[in-house]
């Protein structure tokens, strides 16, 4: 619901800053007084086109700001959006904001950050609809009636059963677009697959085979200089000459003196074993410098061989993936893609006649559909021209219409006909009425606005009130054309309308302002040679005064009169 509305410079308004609470708010004054600006400030906010025109004489900007209290129903759908933007504060309300620059480019802001107005159209849709001269209308948006025939309907599990066959159905289909787009290259991809696939079977590869061959191929190409080093240090390990003796025949001496010690201090008999047990380490090194230096070799034709394995690798890699793992995953997928064009043929039969299946019962759950919907209709109809005979239109009439398209791919009606389906089903479904007999229906979409427009687009949502969610409802002109015996039973109906919606109305009308939750008188003033409009919420003895003031000269007549209509209004609202 609107929680607060801030105004600035906007045509004849000033500066008004209103707070509103839940139920049916009024809205009267004078004709000019300026309420229907207040309407037309909101109107701009919600991403109507915002001119220069708007903007009071003398200010070089006007600023409307309003902020909502989040509606539990959209909540879901104005978080994405404002998660998606990340403009999401606080997850209870939501503050709108549109500033109106003469010289400059208007900017338009969601929680006080800079938002296109594309986005205050997509939140505000979900909080208010504006109906009178400039209407912002849920009900006039024809895809919308389908949605609202359902709800009405409470058709939630037909829907989901319907809805859960269609996506299987979709899903299939797609598989089947997949296979017969590949029937029709087949034969050019299969000789690709079967070349890729031969290919990498062909080189044999093995995980953890490059750095084998990298490590093979550096031992090869410095067999010259490994050897080189490996003999320097078995030379001065392991070989003695009458001159100089090994390090081995030295380090010996060394273990055979520290054994004599140890003999005579038995307190160095740790040393004694450190020193065995590193001589010991040294004849295992000179065995493996030994071992390494035969089985070095010096093999120019292994280093071709391995050269052109590493050559073939990465030009394997270079077609198929980083590494070898990616290579043979890729391998796996050829293989498996090879074998499902070898078996297309076969699985396009199994999936046409799953899809034949799918359509006989998305068939029926279409039906059961269009069954409920056809009767929510007429129940819809009759509840509506109750409505409206009720608010003096008693010669108008409501009509759902349901249409279908033929297509020979589409679902099959009861009659043998084959008709295309959407996630919705397979109908369209539009409003029509007709305002006065003999005129013939017209859509809803198409009707004339103001007063009669606004008393429809009441009665329709007395009506469906379970089914539309919307929480901020707005009438201007509600009024036009109607007398204080209709007024009474329009503020009646508004009054019930608001038991689930906050309603905003503006009126002409006492009969109708009596209803009123929360009364706002709309004044115009002239201030140091200007005009301005502001707004105050009145109540007690100020109220009274306005609704004798809209029956006349105030006078004790007037007076009584209000305090009728007041007494009225509590009766009926008491009820």
């Amino acid at each position: 619901m609107l929680t607060e509305l801030h105004i600035e410079n906007f045509a004849i308004i000033d500066k008004l800053q209103l707070r509103f609470e839940p139920g049916l708010i009024t809205f009267t004054g004078e004709t000019g007084a300026g309420k229907s600006i207040i309407m037309d400030a909101l109107n701009t906010l919600l991403g109507s086109r915002a001119e220069s025109t708007f903007i009071r004489s003398g200010s070089e900007n006007a600023l409307i700001e309003a902020t909502f209290r989040i509606p539990p129903a959209a909540r879901q759908a104005i978080h994405a959006i404002l998660d998606r933007e990340a403009m999401l504060d606080d997850p209870d309300y939501v503050t709108l904001g549109r500033e109106i620059r003469r010289d400059r480019d208007n900017v338009a802001r969601i929680n006080g950050r800079i938002a296109n107005v594309g986005l205050l159209r997509d939140i505000g849709q979900y909080l208010v609809d504006i109906h009178g001269q400039s209407e912002h209308l849920s009900l006039l948006r024809v895809r919308q009636h389908l949605r609202l025939l359902d709800r009405y309907a409470n058709l939630q599990d037909a829907f989901d059963q319907y809805r859960s066959t269609y996506q299987q159905l979709s899903a299939l289909r797609e598989q089947l677009r997949s296979l017969r787009e590949h029937e029709r290259d087949a034969a050019q991809r299969a000789d690709l697959l079967s070349y890729q696939i031969n290919e990498i079977e062909a080189a044999n590869l093995k995980a953890g085979e490059e750095k084998e061959l990298g490590e093979e191929r550096t031992r090869l190409a410095n067999a010259e200089k490994l050897s080189s080093l490996g003999q320097k240090a078995l030379l001065n390990l392991d070989i003695s000459s009458p001159e100089e003796p090994s390090i081995t025949d030295r380090f010996g001496q060394v273990v055979e003196a520290l054994t004599n010690l140890a003999q005579l201090d038995e307190t160095q008999a740790p040393l004694k074993d450190l020193a065995a047990t590193s001589f010991e380490e040294l004849a295992e090194i000179g065995h493996a410098l030994r071992l390494y230096l035969d089985n070095l070799e010096f093999n120019p034709q292994r280093l071709d061989q391995i050269e052109e394995r590493i050559g073939l690798i990465n030009n394997l890699k270079r077609k198929y993936g980083d590494t070898i793992g990616d290579v043979l995953a890729f391998g796996g997928q050829a293989a498996d893609d090879l074998a499902a064009i070898t078996h297309a043929g076969e699985r396009v039969q199994e999936l046409e006649t799953e899809e034949s299946q799918l359509l006989t019962q998305l068939g029926e759950r279409a039906q059961t559909l269009s069954v409920q919907r056809h009767a929510a209709a007429e129940k819809m109809q009759k509840a509506i021209e109750t409505e409206l005979g009720d608010l003096r239109m008693s010669g108008a009439r409501f009509q759902v219409e349901f249409r279908h398209k033929p297509d020979p791919n589409g679902i099959a009606l009861p009659s043998g006909e084959r008709v295309a389906f959407s996630a919705d089903g397979h109908e369209q479904v539009e409003f029509f009425i007709e305002t006065n007999p003999g005129e013939g229906f017209k859509p809803l979409v198409k009707i004339a606005s103001g007063g009669e427009t606004a008393r429809l687009m009441l009665a329709l949502k007395n009506v469906l009130v379970q089914a539309d969610h919307i929480p901020t409802l707005i009438f201007d002109e509600i009024d036009q054309g109607i007398g204080g015996r209709v007024g009474t039973i329009v503020g009646h109906k508004l009054w019930l309308l608001a038991q689930g919606h906050q309603v905003f109305c503006i009126t002409h009308l006492p009969q109708l302002a009596a209803f009123g939750h929360q009364h706002f008188r709309v004044q115009k003033h002239v201030l140091d040679g200007r005009t301005t409009t502001w707004a105050q919420s009145i109540d007690g003895e100020d109220r009274l005064q306005e609704l004798a003031q809209m029956l006349g000269e105030i006078s004790e007549s007037t007076l009584d009169s209000a305090r009728e209509i007041l007494q009225i209004a509590q009766e009926r609202t008491s009820v």
